[in-house]
């Protein structure tokens, strides 16, 4: 499930929080990595689960709108494609994925006013109208209908944002990326696959000889990074000058640090792949001016390194 590049970004956020702390063990920050890094499949879990509430809500309109004194024609014979449709009853009825959604303790049953603005918006959107007046019935239909709901009604909403904030502190900047995965579900399950809990790294994902544990590559990473901190920030300390010191309590510099802690104790991994990455997570959790700081320094820093023996890599094209 995670990448490398969800994963660098989790070990970043763990490392810049033991620096502004000040007092966290390594063992502490491993503790918070692991608990960082199972908690974007728990999310994904979670949001898997809003497919029946989104259901029953339509289901409860529907009645509602029988129970009226005097009802329309079409309240009185509604459309019960959404209502009653294929993905919901299939969530519902796996026990493999109720075993795992009620072990988390998880639910939606006190969230209401999130779930009726969503249906609101949906019910407004073209993709649900035309999905409404197809004839198609099918899980097929159905996984294609909670893709367009799951890619477009959930990422900028703020009520939703805050839920999530509320239930965990992992969450915060992981909900992009379990909507993917959640929407990944929906086509496997719309081919006829049954429902499995994702492996928590991709690397576990694939098959075959040769293939590098995701779990240790970040493990590594962070135990890396922590012990080399003081030597590496030294270095940036020593490479700035004048306006630049401003940064040296900044995310550039532990992105920095991570950036040289990598390209020094994985020999496999080419040094641009390593200095890319920093760069781009820079954009995100940095200055405007943070990518050209990180891109320019890292690369400075890192040929100091080269230069010195330091940095060894195994195979050609690697520096």
């Amino acid at each position: 499930m995670l990448n490398r590049r969800i994963l660098r970004i989790k070990a970043f956020k763990v490392l810049y929080s033991s620096v502004l702390c000040g007092n966290t063990s390594l063992s502490q920050a491993e503790s918070q990595l692991d608990q960082s890094c199972e908690a974007v499949r728990d999310l994904y879990i979670y949001m898997l689960g809003i497919v029946s509430p989104l259901t029953r809500i339509a289901r409860e309109r529907i009645e509602a709108a029988k129970a009226k004194y005097n009802p329309t024609e079409e309240e009185r014979n509604p459309n019960m494609k959404f209502a009653e449709n294929r993905l919901a009853a299939l969530l519902d009825g796996d026990d493999d994925f109720q075993k795992v959604f009620n072990k988390k303790k998880f639910s939606w049953a006190q969230y209401d006013l999130l779930l009726k603005k969503v249906m609101n918006s949906v019910v407004t959107k073209d993709y649900y109208k035309e999905y409404m007046a197809s004839d198609e019935v099918s899980l097929d239909a159905d996984c294609r209908l909670f893709t367009r709901i799951f890619e477009e009604e959930f990422v900028d909403s703020v009520e939703l944002e805050q839920i999530l904030e509320e239930k965990s502190i992992y969450w915060n900047d992981d909900l992009a990326y379990a909507l993917t995965w959640c929407c990944k579900t929906f086509r496997s399950l719309a081919k006829g696959e049954g429902w499995s809990l994702i492996p928590l790294y991709q690397s576990e994902m694939l098959k075959g000889d040769g293939v590098e544990s995701d779990k240790y590559f970040v493990r590594k990473l962070l135990q890396a990074s922590f012990a080399g901190y003081e030597k590496y920030s030294a270095m940036v300390a020593e490479a700035v000058s004048g306006w630049e010191k401003e940064r040296l309590f900044s995310t550039d510099v532990v992105l920095i640090v991570m950036g040289l802690a990598e390209v020094v104790t994985f020999p496999t991994i080419p040094v641009k792949v390593s200095i890319n990455e920093y760069v781009e997570i820079s954009k995100f959790y940095g200055t405007p001016k943070s990518r050209a700081f990180v891109n320019g320094l890292l690369d400075r820093l890192v040929q100091t390194l080269v230069n010195e023996g330091v940095v060894v890599k195994e195979g050609k094209g690697l520096m």
